[in-house]
């Protein structure tokens, strides 16, 4: 199923190429398409990691990576769904910055909290990525209407409480918060938060890695 939905997101980009910008009915489907196969994508990934884990404790291979390089996989994945909507993102990253952690998983983490943020935004979104009191910070951050009470109030939300009847079950938020605890460093461990405000006056998402 993973290999067919990355054909399927890369037949949509060489559709989006081909027919160019002239025809904007077609180039906003498309766009949607991408979208939607890219959620998919990265559903797909957090159940098989989910699964692989047994809920308990998730694998991660740890190797030392060049921030530059994730972020740039990162705006490359969400180019053209970005220009479509015609999102400016705007990225404030640290020179030459280096640490130890999982490149897939981290990945996989801020492209969700990215398609997010685009999903929710009006204008603007804003990555962050820096060190900060020993620690590796990513925020991303955008104009929209901010995180719902609910969803901030679930913060510590266990697979029990996912409801697959509705259309946000949390389970983007229970991943992003496995990944981060996975991240150790002597006795300090990775961490999301979420809240609302920040410079945008949208929603601010945060994960801090040791």
């Amino acid at each position: 199923m993973k290999n067919s939905l990355c054909l399927l997101m890369q037949s949509i980009e060489d559709l989006s190429e081909s027919i160019g910008h002239e025809n904007q009915t077609s180039a906003h489907h498309l766009a949607s398409a991408h979208y939607e196969a890219s959620r998919l994508n990265t559903g797909l990934v957090q159940l098989l990691s989910l699964y692989r884990a047994g809920l308990n404790s998730l694998p991660v291979n740890i190797d030392q990576h060049y921030l530059e390089d994730i972020v740039d996989e990162i705006l490359a994945t969400n180019e053209s769904y970005l220009q479509h909507k015609k999102i400016n993102l705007k990225v404030e990253q640290t020179d030459n910055l280096a640490w130890f952690f999982d490149a897939d998983l981290i990945c996989i983490l801020l492209n969700d909290m990215l398609i997010n943020a685009m999903r929710y935004s009006k204008h603007n979104i804003l990555l962050r990525v820096y060190s900060e009191n020993e620690s590796l910070v990513f925020t991303v951050e955008d104009d929209g209407p901010g995180y719902p009470e609910s969803m901030l109030a679930a913060m510590e939300i266990t697979m029990q409480h996912f409801d697959i009847s509705q259309g946000r079950t949390g389970l983007g938020l229970f991943f992003a918060r496995l990944i981060a605890q996975a991240h150790t460093k002597d006795e300090k461990q990775g961490a999301i938060s979420l809240e609302n405000g920040g410079s945008l006056g949208g929603s601010v998402f945060t994960l801090k890695l040791p």
